[in-house]
């Protein structure tokens, strides 16, 4: 039996293994999938949890006398704020947003967003919570046209950057009444960038025919595997720097007194050097603001949770196996443009 024939059967075998092995899964994966899964908005109440600490923290410093006569205060206190109606008292809302180079929190946001539009008022503050270096440009600028909304309500929105708010995360951010940041978080970055590997000199070098067929003159400015053109090049930088004009116009919308010629050159800062330059409007963390809220107001946390079935996330890796073995993935990375 000579080589070939020895590959071939070892071939047949590691795809007849391979095929056994995803039909397992397939089985298992229909068998989980009658329990289905579960989408929920979650609501803690932080003011709640505040007070909490503040009581657990001095029942611990006082006598034992002294401990039964604060039992005693707040169960008066409970009993009178339950008599009390909340309803025309202001609410502060809270959003966590913690970005990828994806924008994959975008899709927790917007059901975030709309469950609050359904109650909060403009006499309530959203406050949303930024930590993201950036990423791809729809998936930020699908983020940023989520909380005008809350804008276009009328209804007061605060951002607020404890360790990074750059590029993409800097698009959300600009959309805010008013930007709270850390003292060394960071901010800016108001640029986009492209990076796209090419392999035609080493396909070439090797007698390889690389051939791709468009319609449209610009329908593939530069390309994973092909030649790229003087033409192509420059177009796709021309389409670049459109990127770039239209963010430096967002920003300019939502804080015009900013001096972009000298903030949109891509470069970032920490909190100190950015409230000098008018990135952001006061230097704090989010923990101290929220708070000082909860003193006087409801702190409400919303967070949406998409619980994924067994099914699903078999069917995910699976699909994500599949995708490694092909060159999926590089095409998508050499069309995107990141801010």
């Amino acid at each position: 039996m000579n080589a070939l024939e020895h590959i071939g059967i070892f071939a047949a075998q590691t795809f007849l293994i391979l095929f056994a092995i995803i039909a397992v899964i397939l089985v298992i994966a229909m068998v989980a999938a009658k329990a289905g899964h579960k989408n929920e908005i979650q609501v803690e109440l932080l003011h709640k949890k505040y007070k909490n600490f503040k009581t657990l923290l001095k029942a611990q410093t006082l006598t034992k006398n002294e401990r039964k006569e604060l039992r005693k205060k707040l169960k008066e206190e409970k009993k009178s704020s339950e008599n009390k109606s909340r309803d025309q008292e202001k609410k502060i809302f809270l959003i966590d947003f913690e970005g990828d180079v994806k924008a994959s929190a975008v899709e927790n946001l917007r059901e975030e967003v709309t469950a609050i539009l359904t109650i909060a008022t403009p006499k309530d503050e959203v406050v949303v919570r930024v930590e993201s270096p950036g990423g791809v440009v729809h998936g930020y600028g699908l983020a940023a046209s989520q909380l005008l909304r809350i804008r276009e309500k009328q209804i007061p929105l605060t951002i607020c950057v404890d360790k990074v708010a750059a590029s993409g995360g800097y698009l959300m951010s600009c959309t805010a009444n008013k930007i709270l940041c850390a003292p060394f978080a960071i901010v800016g970055s108001i640029g986009v960038v492209a990076q796209v590997p090419n392999l035609h000199r080493v396909l070439k070098k090797h007698d390889v025919d690389f051939k791709e067929y468009t319609a449209g003159e610009y329908k593939r400015t530069v390309s994973l595997l092909g030649e790229i053109t003087p033409k192509g090049e420059e177009k796709f930088k021309e389409q670049l720097e459109d990127t770039h004009v239209l963010f430096k116009n967002f920003v300019h919308k939502s804080r015009p007194n900013l001096n972009l010629n000298e903030v949109a050159t891509g470069e970032y800062w920490y909190g100190e050097q950015a409230i000098a330059k008018g990135l952001v409007d006061e230097i704090r963390t989010s923990d101290d603001y929220l708070l000082d809220l909860s003193q006087q107001h409801q702190i409400v946390k919303v967070k949406y949770e998409h619980h994924e079935s067994f099914s699903d996330k078999l069917t995910g890796i699976i699909g994500k196996a599949f995708k490694k073995g092909s060159l999926s993935i590089l095409e998508e990375l050499e069309t995107r443009r990141f801010l």
